[in-house]
């Protein structure tokens, strides 16, 4: 009588397949994608620190993206004492300012300047008037502008360039997330192209250095 073998999964002629045999092959992408999304969320908080202060510096011709100016006047209800010094005291009693001098002077007849770290008080002294001009940073762009430039502590340098090798990866890692017709064989492609043809255009149109 014949005896009929069927063939085991996993077995090859009657033996085992080694195990190494039956491995799947790794995989970047997943890794890929996983390191993609991960430096992607650690680089949120830079991103919008760089992106707003980008759109703040870029039009720095039209406005101050540090400060804000303002224009203030306030009326004394006393007689302003002849010594500078008194007189400074008393001015910035009456309009609630909390700052120290950087210097007191007369530079007219009658009028009376009192110059402080962000702001300038000019003096009527025969009318009490007092005009107040200054600047007031403004928030989060003021922090946000400093570090842009790198005008902090040379420590700020080595984050700054980390956040830019973290970019370089995440464009590089964006070309091959999706596979196929939607990826950098197929649409994808073509948009990488017209993002790098876009500044090219704007060099042979306007010109370069």
């Amino acid at each position: 009588m014949a005896i009929t073998t069927t063939p085991i999964p996993g077995k090859k002629n009657g033996m085992a397949e080694p195990q190494a045999a039956r491995r799947r092959p790794v995989r970047l992408r997943p890794w890929v994608r996983a390191l993609h999304r991960d430096l992607g969320y650690l680089a949120v908080g830079l991103t919008f620190v760089y992106a707003a202060s980008g759109l703040a510096v870029n039009h720095i011709a039209d406005w101050d993206p540090n400060f804000v100016n303002y224009e203030r006047q306030h009326q004394l209800d006393e007689p302003i004492p002849d010594d500078d010094e008194a007189a400074a005291s008393l001015i910035l009693r009456h309009t609630s300012i909390e700052a120290t001098p950087i210097d007191v002077y007369r530079p007219g007849d009658g009028t009376l300047e009192i110059s402080l770290d962000d702001r300038t008080l000019h003096v009527q002294l025969e009318t009490g008037v007092v005009f107040e001009e200054g600047q007031r940073q403004r928030p989060f762009l003021r922090t946000a502008n400093w570090l842009h430039l790198n005008r902090g502590k040379r420590a700020w340098t080595w984050f700054a360039d980390g956040y830019a090798i973290v970019l370089l990866f995440l464009a590089t890692s964006g070309l091959f997330m999706l596979p196929g017709k939607k990826g950098i064989v197929g649409r994808g492609g073509v948009l990488v192209i017209a993002g790098i043809a876009i500044p090219l255009a704007y060099l042979t149109w306007f010109g370069s250095p």
